[in-house]
This record gives C-alpha cells, sequence and structure tokens, in this order.
C-alpha cells in the first residue's frame, strides 16, 4: 500500500511545472504570484489527500492542471457581480433585492469619489448631522414629524425597541410573531433588545381585548408587526390600527409598527391592495414606523425609523444608533432616490417601473425577444430549439404581498440537444454574467418584467458560451 501511494504521488506535478504553464501569468497578474501560488498548493494537497484515502485514485498532470486552472478562474473573478433576473420576481432576495436608479447610481460615484459634505455643513462652516441629508426628505413623503436611518429594518427595529421599551414590556398579537428570511425572528429580536414580549390572542384571531388585558404597570408599548412572506387566511380577525392607537395613546404607551416594506406611493391601481403606506400607517394613529429602503421604496438596503418627535429624539440619543449608522454611499443612493419620489418621478425607480408596467408592454417586449432568440439559435448549428410567448405570473417579492401575482409575459425555451431544462438552467448559471431563469412544464421561462435589452444581449452571450463549450467538449 505504502509503495502504490509514493507511486501515485510521484505523478503529481511539481509546482514549479504549473507555475510555468503560460496560462498562469494572467492569474499571478490578477492575485498576485503568492495567492496564485497558494491556491496551487490547495489543489495539490486535495490531490495528495485523496491518493494517501485511495492509491488507484484516477488522475494525470492534464487533470490537475484543469483543476488548477478551474480554481484560479474562480478565485480571481470577483465574487459578488453582475446577474440576469429572468424570474419575475421583482425584488429578488437574494439577488440583490431593489435597483438603485441612474440618478441613485449617479450620486453615489460622485460622494464615493470626492469628499463630501456628510457630517459637514459649508453654510455654518461647521460639523453636521449625516442623517440631516434623509430626514427632510422622509419627513415630506411620509407625513411623519421627524425620522432617523440606520443599518436595515432589523436594525430600525432592534433601536427602536431598545430605546423605547428596554427592560419593559411590548404587547404584540400571536398571529404576528414571524420569522423571515436568515432567521429574523421576532421573538429573538425583542430579547435581543432588552424588551420582555407579550404575546397575546391566537395565531388567526386577536381582539382589543386581548390587548387592553395585557396592559399592565411594566407596559411600555403595543407592537404591530408585519406579516412579511405569508398571510393567515380564513377564520380571521385582527385590530385595526386605529383602534390600538387610540388605546395606546389612551394608557400613555407608544405604538409602533414594523411595516417591512417601506411603500411610499399606492399600488392598488396593479391589483396589489393588503399593505398600506408608510403615510397611511402614521395618519391611523401609530407613533412610530419602521421599514426597510430596498423593498418596494426602491433604494439601497437601509432601515428608515419615522414618527412623531418626540419619539425619534428618544432614538437619537440612545448609544446603540452609532453602531447602526449608515456610511455616505448609503445616504447617497437614498437621497437621489426619494428626491425622484419628490418630484413624481416614479418611473425611474426600476422596482417601481417593473411593479407598475402593464401585461400588455410586457407581452410585446416578450415578443421582441422572442424574435431575437429565434434570429440567435438560427445563425448556430441546434435545430431543436422550441420557443414560445406564453403568460406568466410575477411577483413582487421581498416578502411584500405574497398572496399577489402580476399577470405577465415572458419566453419559455426548450433545447433538447443541450440536456434536460435543469442542466440547461445550471449551464446559464454558470455563465460569465450568469442567467438565473423561470421554469415552468420543462422548460425555461424568460420572465419580461425583470429583464432589460441588456439583458437580453446576455443571455444571448450565455447561449453562446454555453454552444462553445460544447463544441470544445
Amino acid at each position: 500500500m505504502k509503495d502504490q501511494i509514493q507511486n501515485a504521488m510521484r505523478k503529481i506535478p511539481s509546482m514549479d511545472k504549473l507555475l510555468s504553464q503560460p496560462w498562469v501569468a494572467g492569474f499571478e497578474a490578477e492575485l498576485g504570484r503568492e495567492t496564485a501560488k497558494s491556491i496551487i498548493a490547495d489543489v495539490l494537497a486535495r490531490q495528495r489527500a485523496r491518493i494517501v484515502k485511495d492509491p488507484d485514485t484516477a488522475f494525470d498532470a492534464d487533470s490537475i492542471a484543469r483543476a488548477a486552472k478551474k480554481e484560479l478562474t474562480a478565485k480571481a473573478r470577483r465574487s459578488l457581480r453582475h446577474v440576469v433576473n429572468a424570474t419575475g420576481v421583482v425584488i429578488h432576495t437574494n439577488l440583490g433585492r431593489s435597483l438603485l436608479a441612474d440618478e441613485a447610481i449617479a450620486a453615489v460615484a460622485d460622494v464615493a469619489g470626492h469628499y463630501n459634505t456628510l457630517e459637514y455643513d459649508p453654510q455654518e462652516g461647521c460639523r453636521g448631522q449625516r442623517n440631516d441629508h434623509v430626514e427632510w426628505l422622509l419627513c415630506r413623503l411620509t407625513g411623519a414629524e421627524a425620522a432617523i436611518v440606520v443599518n436595515n429594518n432589523a436594525g430600525a427595529v432592534v433601536l427602536a425597541l431598545g430605546a423605547l421599551a428596554k427592560d419593559r414590556e411590548a404587547v404584540v398579537s400571536r398571529g404576528e410573531l414571524v420569522e423571515i428570511g436568515g432567521s429574523f425572528r421576532i421573538p429573538e429580536i425583542m430579547a435581543l433588545s432588552g424588551t420582555r414580549m407579550v404575546d397575546v390572542g391566537t395565531t388567526n384571531r386577536t381582539h382589543l381585548r386581548d390587548y387592553e388585558s395585557a396592559i399592565t404597570e411594566e407596559t411600555a408599548m403595543l407592537l404591530k408587526v408585519h406579516p412579511s412572506n405569508y398571510r393567515v387566511c380564513g377564520f380571521t380577525e385582527a385590530v385595526p390600527r386605529e383602534e390600538l392607537a387610540a388605546l395606546a395613546h389612551g394608557r400613555g404607551l407608544v405604538f409602533m409598527e414594523d411595516l417591512g416594506s417601506g411603500m411610499l406611493v399606492d399600488t392598488s391601481s396593479v391589483g396589489l391592495t393588503s399593505d398600506p403606506t408608510v403615510s397611511a400607517c402614521l395618519k391611523a394613529g401609530v407613533d412610530v414606523v419602521t421599514f426597510s429602503g430596498d423593498k418596494l421604496l426602491g433604494g439601497p438596503q437601509i432601515g428608515v425609523i419615522a414618527g412623531k418627535s418626540a419619539i425619534i429624539d428618544k432614538l437619537r440619543k440612545y448609544p446603540l444608533l452609532r453602531a447602526l449608522r449608515v456610511d455616505k454611499m448609503t445616504l447617497s443612493a437614498l437621497e437621489a432616490t426619494l428626491r425622484l419620489y419628490l418630484k413624481g418621478s416614479y418611473g425611474s425607480i426600476p422596482s417601481l417601473r417593473m411593479v407598475f408596467v402593464s401585461p400588455e408592454a410586457l407581452r410585446r417586449q416578450a415578443q421582441l425577444f422572442a424574435r431575437r432568440l429565434k434570429t440567435f439559435f438560427a445563425g448556430t448549428s441546434l435545430r431543436s430549439v422550441q420557443t414560445e410567448i406564453i403568460e406568466t405570473k410575477d411577483a413582487v417579492g421581498g416578502g411584500t404581498f405574497p398572496q399577489s401575482e402580476l399577470k405577465g409575459y415572458g419566453v419559455a425555451v426548450k433545447i433538447p440537444e443541450l440536456g434536460t431544462t435543469g442542466r440547461l438552467a445550471e449551464k446559464l448559471r454558470l455563465a460569465s454574467v450568469p442567467v438565473v431563469s423561470g421554469a415552468a412544464d420543462d422548460r425555461l421561462v424568460f420572465h419580461a418584467r425583470t429583464m432589460s435589452r441588456e439583458d437580453e444581449k446576455l443571455v444571448m452571450d450565455a447561449f453562446a458560451e454555453i454552444l462553445s463549450i460544447a463544441d470544445r467538449g
């Protein structure tokens, strides 16, 4: 056995031999020579480990070189990069949620490459407050008296609970003890903030009397939580905001709502009616509302806390705020996005544009893309390509309107010559610019709603890569 292992080890190419390969130079330039050597060393070490485990492991110098090249290629490529979202899910959590408007992208580039007024007031010539850049815009757009921003909505909830209810009780409906992606659980978040949770009612029905009977001298607030990515249907009951506000204010308590997605405009025109806007919540009597910036608001990842001045002032003084503050690039993106709302340029905000686009416009877009695909495939050796324009059921995503569907259109594609639908989807994901598609009836589906003209070109580029690899194979 020992001789077998030694003989197999001798067949492994040396580090010097691999480093002398012409293709290594490009990786050394990209990664640095020492890093390239370290990656190759890891590949060689894994091969030695396989031999020790099984001396009969089949390999040769070329297979080792291919493994090293594959590993170097993966490390040389940026990990966080552009993908094509052809799924029809507008706010796709795994694919970066909302796209920034061109104006927001330009604002980020401007402040990222130059010194800026992050904490400087040029009129007074003295230190300024970073929150000032967006607070007045948020107040104007929501009707809030004051507002602050933090790194995300989870941070906003923790900050608000800690500042307003630490070591005291917050009453919340049992039907709103949600868990969303990334293990964000309301009971755990409340415990982290130092707030004692008092859950009332049942999973499907909570009455005003449940809140009333739970209030004690230790109660600091009534808390309402957006159910995010689920709904309880059927025999249900929840207390309207107006009634909770009256109860809270009559007992001298804070009424807080974690709204989740921060909608600033009404979406009822496209059939999305179950979620309120931020301004509607505040008008209903909610004292402080927390919400995300990178969902239906269409901006960067951020958590907004908006509401009454006296309450927001308490949050400004809470020590945790500094740990949750946001940087200049995030603030500039949010400011630019809010200014688009201010002048009514909703069509410039990609997420809103994709939500409000008409089915007829999507059908025309799908027809044009189908023609482009047919022209592309006509220039290849493929003879079994099947394309069809189909009606799709798209989604807002991001835990918003989970029961609602958006009528859309897309292009269904099946190419038996390139393997099964699952295998072809995998090949598209592994392209230089990954393409993430939908699927239905054993066909790939490219949803028009979440694709741009540039994306359509990238899909064809991905198919060209797949065909090139197939030809070489």
